[in-house]
């Protein structure tokens, strides 16, 4: 990334020599991009992101079908447990354009999306359906491999959106993700930059853009490239490929050595889900009689980091959306905590916490 952000200043959509050269990084970038996650590279649209490539799949298909329906019904539908990067845009959406109403899809308790209750959804009224590639709250792993022809089945024109932003450095998405239309990433939860994401926009997928100006990203996202973030997403999201398979035991290895320690340790805590379906990286415990943000600060003061839900929402009060949608009561969701483990992860960051959390708990118990 340093060159682009030291001394290649060119505007990517320019023709002068430092344009052109900031332009050729560009297009490398997406070269890799669209390898990484099986996709051509026109397909490839850079965002700041992924909660604004989340929205430009939501607000960009909502769109384009109320002006090609002219009114008439359009649903969007989407998993209960979606990040607000996706609900969000769904309730707006619908409350701003005609004919547009929103949906969830129900899951069960281990917080996979339940495919009956989805198909009772489903009908040609249908515009998008969303399902997350995996959670960000407790990392269960979705079906997306059984959804999409269930889609397809009984919402024909539907276009499948999957936000991968959490599952980009664990799963292949060029396998996972393949027969979804729309696949959102973000560069941050894969040791790149923040700010930077895309989103796979697939085939002739119809959306209308939510930023305009420019014309930049075939009229799908205008504004000036930030070279140097589209670079470092590229960078990192192929170090993550290349690693995947030897750093998903490691972690994975550390995560249960972290969840069976604490769950031995401390009376009265239990997993959200179960962790034959969680990502790597994810240990989602429940201790019952806590409250979660004040777990978190004493964590905090012992220098062990952790989230009381999804790390945008750390700071609010009420109960996981997420763990509402799986049925949790809500004094055990009250005392919900997320330990995230990945590349830099390390023994001795789990026996910090292993001796740490169990003290925090008791005296907050007390």
């Amino acid at each position: 990334m340093a060159p682009f952000a030291r001394e290649v200043f060119g505007h990517a959509s320019g023709s002068h020599r430092q344009a052109r050269a900031a332009r050729q990084a560009l297009e490398e970038a997406r070269d890799q991009v669209a390898a990484l996650v099986g996709a051509a590279p026109g397909e490839i649209v850079f965002t700041s992101g992924g909660t604004e490539a989340d929205n430009l799949a939501v607000f960009g298909v909502a769109s384009a079908a109320a002006r090609a329906r002219e009114g008439s019904a359009a649903v969007l539908v989407a998993s209960a447990i979606e990040h607000e990067a996706v609900l969000g845009p769904c309730r707006v959406a619908a409350a701003r354009l005609a004919g547009v109403d929103h949906v969830r899809a129900g899951v069960d308790a281990a917080g996979v999306i339940d495919l009956d209750r989805l198909a009772e959804l489903l009908d040609p009224d249908v515009a998008l359906v969303s399902v997350m590639l995996a959670n960000n709250e407790v990392g269960t792993v979705q079906p997306l491999t059984a959804v999409v022809p269930l889609v397809r089945a009984l919402a024909p024109a539907a276009v499948v959106h999957t936000d991968a932003v959490q599952a980009a450095p664990w799963l292949e998405l060029a396998t996972a993700a393949a027969g979804a239309d729309l696949v959102s990433i973000s560069a941050h939860k894969l040791g790149g930059p923040k700010g930077a994401g895309a989103l796979v926009v697939r085939g002739d997928t119809v959306l209308d853009p939510i930023l305009v100006g420019g014309g930049q990203e075939r009229d799908r996202r205008g504004g000036t490239h930030d070279v140097a973030g589209a670079v470092g997403l590229a960078a990192a999201l192929a170090v993550s490929a290349a690693e995947r398979e030897e750093e998903s035991l490691r972690v994975a290895a550390l995560r249960d050595r972290l969840a069976d320690g604490i769950v031995a340790a401390v009376p009265s805590v239990t997993e959200a889900a179960d962790r034959k379906h969680v990502l790597p990286g994810h240990c989602h415990l429940c201790f019952e009689g806590v409250d979660r943000q004040e777990l978190v600060l004493l964590l905090d003061e012992a220098g062990v980091c952790v989230s009381g839900g999804a790390a945008c929402a750390s700071g609010a009060l009420e109960a996981s959306h997420v763990l509402c949608a799986m049925g949790v009561p809500a004094n055990v969701a009250n005392g919900a905590i997320r330990f995230s483990l990945g590349y830099t992860s390390s023994a001795a960051d789990v026996e910090r916490a292993l001796a740490v959390v169990p003290e925090a708990v008791a005296r907050l118990r007390a």
